[in-house]
């Protein structure tokens, strides 16, 4: 059990390179078989809306480990798959709050930049179902929602994972 927590600090630490975030403690991953639920499940968008900065692209002198989307009308944020919400935080960094749910296939999905959050640590989620709003964060006063789909700790590019 330690030594999963420190590898999700760890992992967390990756994903922003610049300090360590809280994690809740999670089980050991169940062995994967074709019967679980999110184990090769589509994405789904979390937001509907207007892609205004890519995956790669240079933000503010960083690069864009994700996408950025701005909402059509509607502001609720979708979870992207099923999974468990192992982190949440209300002001992380650039992202203010932030939601990372973890897939059963080494998969997480992150948002960030949302108004307000449903979920919390240790909840189990399905897909489609309203996990927050999005809204603004730090100085950037547009609304938009920072979206990341990861293996592992490795930024992968939601283009290649959405319909």
């Amino acid at each position: 059990m330690l030594r999963r927590l420190r590898w999700l600090q760890f992992v967390f630490c990756l994903f922003v390179f610049t300090g360590c975030a809280t994690v809740a403690p999670s089980l050991p991953p169940k062995p994967l078989s074709a019967t679980s639920e999110s184990y090769g499940e589509d994405f789904i968008w979390p937001l509907k809306g207007k892609v205004i900065s890519g995956f790669g692209q240079k933000v503010n002198n960083a690069v864009n480990k994700g996408i950025d989307i701005q909402p059509y009308k509607q502001l609720e944020v979708v979870a992207s798959r099923s999974g468990k919400v192992v982190f949440y935080n209300n002001d992380f960094l650039d992202l203010g709050k932030t939601i990372i749910i973890e897939h059963p296939d080494g998969f997480w999905t992150v948002y960030g930049r949302n108004e307000e959050v449903f979920v919390k640590i240790g909840d189990n989620i399905k897909k489609g179902i309203n996990i927050a709003r999005v809204g603004r964060a730090g100085r950037d006063k547009n609304i938009y929602l920072h979206f990341e789909i990861r293996k592992g700790h490795i930024p992968q590019n939601p283009n290649f994972y959405l319909p």
